[in-house]
């Protein structure tokens, strides 16, 4: 197993960081910014986007950074709060392309709900409780619950599984793969970054 949580090292940042990020979710945002960070300057950042462009991206005072962390299938649990980035199917069940566990913290902090996503075309994003978990011929099969129903998630070997963990400004370092959950633009076309994901050896893939 490579996620082991512990419970006696969440704190009140990790609050905190639960809290900056549901409302990020919450709020009325333009296409989450992802990325690899190509150069950082104290709170300045040169960030290559996914499509090839580059944007000067200044991180805020106040930002939140948590960070992804590899997990596997075995570190999810019944009643286990994930969030499932996946392509819809005919029969109404979600093929996942990532899993991230949440943060002890996140639980009841970041809503649960299933929606459109802009990970890919026509992607969604289920944040939801583990009810129960099947082996079936393609992969795992999870029973997910969330406020307003519930979803079938197919796991495969694809799927890339990680879990959250607090996160420093420090690790926004070059070569590091980003996801910028909330932010303004400038004026001069850059961007405020002010909660972000950091891929710790990895590429996040929701």
């Amino acid at each position: 197993m490579m996620y082991k949580p512990n419970m006696t090292r969440w704190t009140l940042g990790a609050v905190a960081i639960a809290l900056l990020f549901a409302n990020a979710a919450l709020a009325q945002q333009p296409t989450r910014i992802r990325g690899q960070i190509e150069k950082a300057d104290g709170g300045m950042l040169a960030l290559k986007t996914r499509d090839g462009a580059t944007l000067n991206v200044k991180v805020a005072d106040d930002a939140r950074v948590a960070a992804l962390v590899k997990a596997s299938l075995a570190d999810i649990k019944n009643d286990s709060y994930i969030g499932v980035a996946g392509m819809p199917q005919a029969d109404g069940s979600v093929e996942a392309f990532s899993v991230h566990i949440f943060l002890p913290a996140q639980r009841g902090v970041v809503p649960d709900r299933h929606g459109p996503w802009d990970a890919k075309p026509g992607s969604t994003m289920t944040n939801a409780y583990v009810e129960s978990s099947v082996a079936e011929k393609n992969g795992q099969a999870l029973m997910v619950k969330y406020k307003d129903g519930e979803k079938k998630i197919i796991i495969t070997p694809a799927t890339m599984i990680t879990a959250v963990a607090p996160g420093s400004k420090d690790e926004l370092k070059p070569g590091a793969q980003i996801i910028i959950m909330a932010s303004d633009k400038q004026p001069d076309g850059s961007v405020l970054a002010k909660t972000l994901y950091v891929g710790r050896s990895l590429t996040p893939a929701m």
